[in-house]
């Protein structure tokens, strides 16, 4: 499966909800992991945001938990999606230093000889955007995507602060940011 960006088709994130894309790769991440990085978006062409995300990783969720998420998405939309994911209990956070959200989906696959791993929380972190003006509702979602190496260390990061999901006519999943672009995060440190 892939998310592709509706604003941004050049820009496509392979398979945030691989339902059954990807094998386990449990070598390089070892659980609970916690990370902290530094997160930077340009608000426009004058203004750079940064701030601290610190994200924590008790353990991936069940499969059978990750299996009623990707059903329900694929075959009753976005808002079941949500409520599935509100039902499930946390497996870790994402967290800003004044606001934390709790992750309900993880999921970790091998892709282009590492691991990626896809976090998603079900509530907002932060709504980024220059145009005020833009409704919020239906931007339920905090998603954050790594890519970690064989060793486990982070070669690349991002987090999508308020976003909302749907299935693709193709089987992927259309990803919709609230923001312009991405949050990047670069590691403060990597887990050893």
């Amino acid at each position: 499966m892939r998310i592709e960006r509706p604003r941004r088709s050049a820009l496509i994130v392979a398979g945030v909800l691989a339902c059954s894309a990807g094998v386990l790769f449990a070598a390089a991440v070892e659980y609970p992991l916690s990370m902290t990085f530094n997160a930077q978006v340009k608000a426009n062409e004058a203004t750079t945001i940064t701030s601290q995300v610190t994200v924590r990783v008790d353990n991936l969720m069940l499969e059978s938990r990750r299996v009623r998420a990707t059903d329900a998405l694929q075959h009753g939309g976005f808002a079941n999606f949500v409520n599935v994911l509100r039902t499930l209990p946390p497996v870790g956070s994402i967290a800003l230093p004044k606001r934390e959200v709790f992750i309900k989906y993880a999921r970790e696959t091998t892709d282009q000889g590492g691991t990626r791993l896809v976090l998603i929380a079900d509530r907002p972190l932060v709504f980024l955007r220059p145009e005020e003006e833009k409704a919020r509702a239906g931007y339920e979602l905090t998603i954050v995507e790594l890519r970690l190496d064989a060793k486990g260390r982070v070669t690349a990061a991002t987090m999508t602060g308020a976003a909302r999901v749907k299935p693709a006519p193709d089987g992927g999943v259309i990803l919709d940011d609230y923001a312009e672009a991405p949050i990047t995060l670069t590691p403060r440190t990597n887990p050893s």
